[in-house]
């Protein structure tokens, strides 16, 4: 692919591939699906991200604070939206006159949705998540029942419409493990309470991107899968991609800024990290961990560079690596390099990265920064 005028670094996004990954996620789990687009997408790019999602099947858009899915009612979105991480000043308010559905995990925040419901003279449409052993948000099994009675109570007041009962899994890259057993029974026993104190006939949704592909007797009623939206596997207990039918989406690229010949025994950029063996050749790549490239690949981070597999020789700079292609090599300036895609021509995936920085892949693909810009393209099925 043409380089962006002027850009050092670009994020070629596949949106065929999104939608393909919400169709699969889709078949794979019989339910619903609740495409995760916090983080701007996993790094994709929220807008466009969450277009394909919905054109791929994607009954549901899930983000982490009420900001994000605001962004989505200004870019035209009007369907199912979910917003459950909400710190002191969220705009709750603007969430509910936007029909926006807030999670709710204590009896202070429940007050505050109550509150914010009145304000605006609107019905707050409300999901009450549930502390199934992840030990992060939801209320605990102790605390439970005394969110479930307000809830109960201010939904018959007119204030609020319980409409989802969800928890979270805590080994969501191993959907076979005791532990997400364990937290589904805690969970059926967390939703079999609130039906006993009133909750009427509520979507309940437990399972990530792991149980969503690989235990569908964990669907419930609606899936919440982020990272598989995007084509990337959770992780080595789930499968590769590839084997999974998901389509990696993202393909970060740039090119060679500079070439230059040096002799054996020259170290390579800051403290030396790397000495060339041998008279060589090195390129420098205009991209660094102000990009997203994590300071912790230094002499390991793979490229493709010019058709050439490589990787990073010395320190991960701010805004560029080096690499050391050998003497023979016929790279040169304006080359193209690819820093991660789906690997079909080669080139490292975003797992080698992973593997390489001490990582896992959830942190590749969304630390991608606001340099880089994202290029949406259509892709063909492979």
């Amino acid at each position: 692919m043409t380089a962006p005028q002027g850009v050092a670094a670009w994020a070629e996004v596949d949106l065929t591939a999104i939608r393909s990954n919400t169709a699969t996620l889709r078949n794979a789990s019989g339910v619903d699906v609740m495409a995760v687009v916090k983080a701007d997408a996993y790094g994709h790019g929220l807008i466009a991200s969450a277009r394909a999602a919905r054109e791929g099947g994607a009954t549901w858009l899930g983000t982490a604070f009420v900001s994000e899915a605001l962004a989505l009612r200004a870019a035209g979105d009007d369907g199912l939206l979910l917003a459950w991480l909400h710190p002191q000043g969220a705009d709750l308010a603007g969430a509910v006159l936007a029909t926006i559905d807030l999670s709710v995990s204590s009896v202070q925040l429940l007050g505050q949705v109550i509150d914010a419901a009145h304000a605006v003279d609107r019905v707050a449409r409300v999901h009450l998540k549930a502390d199934s052993g992840l030990s992060r948000g939801g209320a605990s099994s102790s605390e439970w029942d005394d969110l479930v009675a307000l809830a109960v109570r201010a939904q018959r007041s007119g204030a609020i419409d319980v409409v989802g009962l969800w928890s979270h899994v805590a080994y969501g890259d191993e959907p076979f493990h005791p532990a997400v057993d364990a937290q589904a029974v805690a969970f059926d026993r967390a939703c079999s309470a609130a039906a006993a104190a009133g909750v009427g006939d509520v979507l309940r949704h437990f399972s990530s991107s792991g149980p969503a592909l690989r235990r569908p007797d964990l669907a419930f009623d609606i899936v919440r899968p982020g990272l598989a939206v995007y084509g990337l596997s959770p992780g080595i207990h789930v499968g590769k991609s590839s084997d999974l039918g998901l389509r990696p989406a993202m393909t970060l690229r740039s090119t060679v800024a500079q070439v230059k010949a040096v002799d054996a025994g020259v170290g390579v950029s800051y403290s030396y990290r790397y000495t060339t063996a041998r008279a060589t050749r090195l390129a420098l790549i205009p991209i660094g961990y102000a990009d997203g490239i994590p300071r912790a690949a230094t002499n390991q981070g793979p490229l493709l560079v010019g058709g050439q597999r490589t990787q990073v020789a010395g320190a991960v700079c701010m805004d560029q690596v080096v690499v050391d292609l050998g003497s023979q090599s016929s790279v040169t300036v304006g080359d193209e390099v690819v820093v991660f895609g789906n690997g079909l021509d080669g080139e490292p995936t975003a797992a080698e990265w992973a593997q390489a920085s001490g990582t896992i892949v959830y942190e590749i693909v969304t630390r991608i920064g606001p340099r880089v810009a994202r290029v949406y393209v259509e892709g063909a099925p492979r």
